[in-house]
């Protein structure tokens, strides 16, 4: 059989094309350029960021005897990854690109090479698992707790779980190491990347104002009870739960709350204004069909623990949560993924 691993130069995807060796497939080992190094405000003469990631992935698939491949996808990128980004802080959201990527670029477009260079599988260096079923596939948790980013895979169909592999999943990262270790990867020590990748000094209100040419106009600070208490610098600079870059000196910590969008307000709170039980969910997709009501868990952010709830849907693709105990800052444009013990029920765009 054939498989088509995406490498995106480090050290997880490189030992993924290992193990898919290992097994006795045929790879081909293939690289996204997903942005040129001017587009994320990096000297184009510089050698950093997505060209050294290539390099590296090339390495190590010349040491694997394997092909590989680089795809220009930054046009597909910037239409649902970066546009959407901007669009979620433009309106008092928070985004996950990570999990837009994966929708789609790795499980769409990177499907359709797949299909012409005849590769059944297509094959990435996440922590999670597939499992068939006498019912379908299931997505669980990777066994490695720490590393498990099956919260990232939940809009994963029953057609690309039966395509994809996620050698991983059995594995710890100490494991995957030394596996690249033992294999002499160029990048077995490479450090795990921390930012977004088109924003790589962490700055997400300076990378929006560069990729829109915008001026984000100042506003209000209020209260729960809407008194002024000063000016913010613009709405896409702040998130729900934020307390640091706020500016105001109060007796009590302050917190973001609520964005105000349609008035340019930031309302401010204490940390226990930030607690709700409910949690509305929408564009929910199931990878494995439910009942109206479950009983299950689920989380509101990628690291965290996920927590007992009650989900009733309100529609095919929505939904509201009931925790059994308060949770802090559920934050519009992140996701909730829902939890049947490691399997992953499906997950949403948490709306409010």
């Amino acid at each position: 059989m054939k498989a088509l691993i995406a490498m995106s130069g480090g050290v997880d995807s490189s030992v993924a094309a290992f193990l898919m060796k290992e097994k006795g497939y045929d790879c081909v080992g293939c690289t996204m350029k997903l942005y040129a190094n001017e587009d994320i405000d990096v000297d184009a003469t510089n050698t950093c960021c997505s060209l050294d990631d290539v390099e590296d992935a090339k390495a190590v698939a010349r040491r694997l005897d394997m092909p590989h491949y680089t795809f220009n996808f930054q046009d597909r990128f910037k239409e649902t990854v970066i546009d959407d980004f901007i669009y979620c802080y433009e309106n008092g959201m928070t985004p996950n690109p990570c999990i837009q990527c994966n929708k789609h670029l790795k499980f769409s477009e990177l499907f359709q090479r797949a299909t012409v260079l005849e590769c059944e599988k297509v094959v990435t260096g996440h922590y999670a698992r597939i499992q068939e079923t006498e019912n379908g596939y299931q997505l669980l948790k990777g066994l490695d707790e720490g590393k498990d980013q099956s919260y990232v895979l939940y809009n994963m169909t029953q057609e690309e779980l039966a395509h994809t592999a996620l050698p991983l999943g059995e594995y710890s990262k100490d494991e995957v190491r030394k596996l690249a270790e033992e294999n002499g990867f160029i990048n077995a020590n490479k450090p795990d990347s921390q930012d977004i990748c088109f924003v790589p000094d962490g700055d997400y209100a300076a990378a929006i104002k560069r990729f829109t040419g915008k001026v984000y106009k100042p506003g209000d600070f209020v209260d729960m009870e809407g008194n002024v208490l000063g000016q913010h610098k613009g709405i896409i600079n702040y998130t729900i739960g934020q307390r640091k870059g706020l500016g105001i000196s109060a007796e009590h910590p302050l917190y973001v709350v609520k964005l105000d969008m349609e008035n340019n307000r930031v309302i401010l709170g204490t940390n226990d204004d930030l607690f709700s039980r409910e949690v509305t969910v929408e564009n929910i997709n199931w990878i494995n069909p439910v009942e109206e009501h479950i009983t299950c868990k689920a989380k509101i952010r990628y690291r965290m623990k996920e927590q007992p709830c009650v989900v009733k849907k309100t529609g095919e693709t929505s939904a509201k949560i009931l925790f059994d105990e308060p949770q802090r800052a559920a934050t519009p444009g992140q996701s909730a993924v829902f939890y049947d013990g490691d399997v992953v029920l499906g997950g949403g765009i948490i709306t409010f």
